[in-house]
């Protein structure tokens, strides 16, 4: 993909990760439009979409989601980057980097482990608690199960991980004109 790429023939980049990651480190040409806006959206992108694309997100299960919502609307040659932009970048491979910020799986992390261990601890003085810790539990078996995540969802659409210029129309606008200078590459 990287030859593709460099030669500047290469396949529609869509990275569906939140507008915070894809400002951290992307791939240099690709488009941010993030998974939930996908979902809503998808007839609609579809219409600005060429024959080929690669869909990107931290390590490929995101991105699996988006194949599998844009395979819904008759998209035909979807592919998703093998190992996500984990992989891209342990392969040297070219980034754009900017100000650092927490990936969304890291905020899931930090945010669950913090609800458990706050309501273990509170427990001490309300013994119904560890109901809270035993919820957080389930939650995260059936995000693992179904590859999928609530917490992650709900954490997306918190302003730090939105972008200013984050919505359908710049994205479509950003597709048609065929540019990636709005793709803040």
């Amino acid at each position: 993909m990287r030859q593709l790429i460099d030669s500047g023939q290469g396949p529609r980049l869509l990275d569906v990760r939140t507008p915070a990651e894809f400002e951290t480190s992307h791939i240099p040409g690709a488009y941010n439009v993030p998974l939930d806006l996908l979902r809503e959206h998808r007839a609609e992108l579809r219409n600005h979409l060429g024959e080929d694309v690669v869909l990107i997100c931290r390590s490929g299960a995101r991105a699996s989601q988006a194949g599998r919502s844009l395979a819904g609307v008759g998209l035909p040659n979807l592919k998703v980057l093998d190992g996500g932009m984990l992989a891209w970048q342990a392969a040297n491979a070219p980034t754009r980097q900017g100000t650092p910020r927490w990936d969304l799986e890291r905020q899931v992390r930090v945010v669950a482990g913090s609800i458990v261990l706050l309501s273990i601890l509170g427990s001490v003085f309300l013994s119904g608690l560890t109901w809270v810790a035993g919820f957080i539990g389930a939650g995260l078996t059936f995000a693992a199960v179904t590859n999928t995540c609530a917490m992650g969802m709900l954490l997306g659409k918190l302003p730090y991980n939105r972008g200013a210029s984050c919505d359908l129309d710049t994205i479509v606008g950003q597709l048609r004109e065929g540019s990636t200078a709005g793709s803040r590459s």
